[in-house]
């Protein structure tokens, strides 16, 4: 049975009938093809093709099973009412408020486990799969309820807790990421743990190295590098680790172009979960303090991890960015109005009108009261005009500002 849908319900192990658009919109010699890998499900969302028909018989998995269920398709017309009524109950579910009270104490939770987890691995002893498997599950529920509430919180680091705290922001970012890319529900999971035990390797690394407040000599740098390899030792040893998250602590490391380490892959001889660690890896690095260096700004961090040319795969990109909003919350802009604003909520129907915290005017280079604008609001004539960098700006409570609305 040939059923049309909307290229957003495409997962992969459908088989693709075919592509309604011109050919000039997609990259696809063929129209009719098994859909396997997560970076063609990712061209064809990006190509600006609204549908596709999908073959139910020769298509893999229960989730298809579950569209074949649905009322079937007449002619060209497509019954979307369950999609409608599943994105309605999500936003019942999720709401932004309700689930950062429930990521508050998971973030918790999970620090301690890892805390756990890789303090086992310290003294040489094996990594706990059946704890490590708990976080995983619960770090799902939370991105399915709402994806943006535990992935801001786990961004709120201290040195202490920074390893830790990466781990978890990492996982949850990668299980967000892998929904994004349409990946099943197995997928998503293995992505998971794949985050949580990336950095295990460091563990293998002498705690006054890990933790210097000043820049590395080459030879403390050469140690830190040794961390993808230490760890995958560590996974190897633990036993009954899937092989795509050893892959993804041995790689994520690893540059599109060929300029990464351990092993200097390059393009898609890198697995798709390492390219995707590579990112997720990075986004929450450069958005954190640490002792040597104050983290950038969310949006200001996108925007230069987008110019840095050959370090990622630029299709998987454009997913993550879809991820954590094109103004992820805790960015600093300036709307046109000419007021400073961070950026507190996003907005799921339009990522260029998020919620925003208002409380700086740049004509008068005076503070304004703190007011909370929803951009998306149909009495709100403002909107975003420019991303703003913390550094061209010298306010001392900017991270309080959106850390106070969560």
């Amino acid at each position: 049975m040939i059923k049309k849908i909307p290229v957003a319900d495409l997962q992969l192990g459908m088989y693709i009938h075919e592509l309604h658009g011109s050919w000039l919109s997609h990259p696809f010699w063929k129209t009719s093809f098994l859909l396997e890998d997560p970076a063609d499900l990712a061209k064809i969302r990006h190509a600006g093709i609204s549908h596709v028909s999908i073959d139910l018989k020769q298509s893999q998995g229960s989730l298809t099973q579950s569209v074949a269920r649905e009322e079937p398709v007449a002619g060209e017309g497509y019954n979307d009412q369950a999609s409608v009524m599943l994105h309605e109950t999500k936003a019942a579910l999720g709401s932004f408020q309700n689930e950062l009270k429930r990521a508050r104490a998971l973030c918790n939770r999970s620090r301690s486990a890892v805390m756990k987890m890789f303090g086992e691995a310290r003294m040489g002893n094996t990594v706990s799969l059946v704890e490590a498997r708990e976080v995983v599950d619960e770090i799902t529920a939370s991105v399915s309820r709402h994806p943006h509430a535990l992935i801001t919180l786990a961004r709120l680091k201290t040195s202490d807790n920074y390893t830790y705290m990466h781990s978890v922001a990492v996982c949850a970012m990668m299980i967000a990421l892998a929904r994004e890319l349409g990946m099943n529900e197995e997928q998503v999971r293995e992505a998971g743990y794949s985050g949580l035990l990336h950095d295990v390797g460091k563990m293998a690394v002498p705690e006054v190295i890990l933790n210097k407040p000043g820049r590395l000599s080459d030879e403390e740098f050469l140690v830190v590098k040794s961390h993808p390899e230490k760890g995958r030792e560590i996974l190897l040893r633990t036993g009954d680790v899937p092989n795509m998250v050893v892959d993804v602590c041995l790689h994520h490391h690893e540059k599109y172009d060929g300029s990464g380490y351990p092993h200097g892959l390059k393009s898609e001889d890198i697995s798709v979960y390492a390219r995707m660690g590579a990112i997720c890896d990075v986004y929450d690095a450069i958005t954190s303090n640490r002792p040597y260096k104050k983290g950038w700004g969310p949006a200001e961090s996108l925007q230069k991890m987008a110019q840095w040319k050959g370090h990622f795969d630029p299709v998987l990109f454009q997913s993550f960015v879809k991820v954590v909003g094109i103004y992820p919350i805790g960015s600093l802009v300036r709307l046109k109005s000419q007021r400073l604003a961070v950026v507190i909520e996003q907005n799921e129907k339009s990522l260029l009108k998020p919620k925003v915290k208002v409380f700086f005017s740049v004509r008068s280079s005076m503070p304004l009261d703190q007011r909370v604008v929803d951009l998306s609001s149909a009495h709100v004539e403002d909107s975003i005009e420019a991303r703003e960098h913390f550094e061209n700006w010298s306010f001392p409570y900017m991270e309080e500002l959106w850390q106070s609305a969560l």
